[in-house]
């Protein structure tokens, strides 16, 4: 056990820093999702790579032993929208970083049409204008569940939940 006011680094650098091409296509992931920084995408990258690693860990064992894990592993991954109901460990191994992206709420609050672009979906989430389900999130990088997805929107307190709002302008005319 570590020191608890220690933190420790959830994601792995790229093992060759200076590829031009890995480069472009993380500069380019990065302005799509709106991502403050590649370090967001790293995370995104190595959290992916732990459901891959479980998923072919699984498949090597015998089935019958691991039935439970491989159910309890599917089941988080259909909880929260990456897999679908009828995907196997299979599917599991061709999913994509733009999957696991696609899940934060950042990228949820701009798809559902709160925010205009997925950089005013990140603010009004750091500045406490969105809510899942009763509570305010603060955290862009919140992984949003499928059963919690209906009810995200603007805080009660926040200004943004009159209809009027200015920023909620384009919302009404789209």
């Amino acid at each position: 056990m570590g020191y608890p006011g220690k933190n420790v680094k959830k994601y792995e650098t790229p093992n060759h820093p200076f590829q031009g091409g890995r480069i472009q296509d993380e500069h380019r992931i990065v302005e799509d999702y709106g991502l403050k920084n590649k370090k967001e995408l790293w995370n995104a990258e190595s959290e992916l790579r732990r459901y891959r690693r479980e998923a072919r860990n699984l498949l090597g064992e015998p089935e019958e032993a691991v039935a439970d894990e491989t159910e309890q592993l599917l089941g988080r991954l259909r909880r929260i929208g990456v897999l679908g109901e009828e995907s196997t460990l299979d599917d599991v191994l061709t999913l994509d970083v733009t999957d696991v992206l696609e899940r934060r709420l950042q990228t949820v609050v701009y798809r559902k049409g709160l925010a205009n672009t997925v950089d005013q979906a990140r603010q009004f989430i750091t500045h406490g204008h969105v809510k899942v389900g009763r509570r305010r999130v603060r955290v862009p990088s919140y992984t949003v569940d499928r059963t919690e997805e209906s009810d995200i929107g603007f805080y009660h307190n926040s200004p943004l939940a009159e209809e009027l709002h200015p920023e909620r302008a384009g919302e009404e005319q789209a």
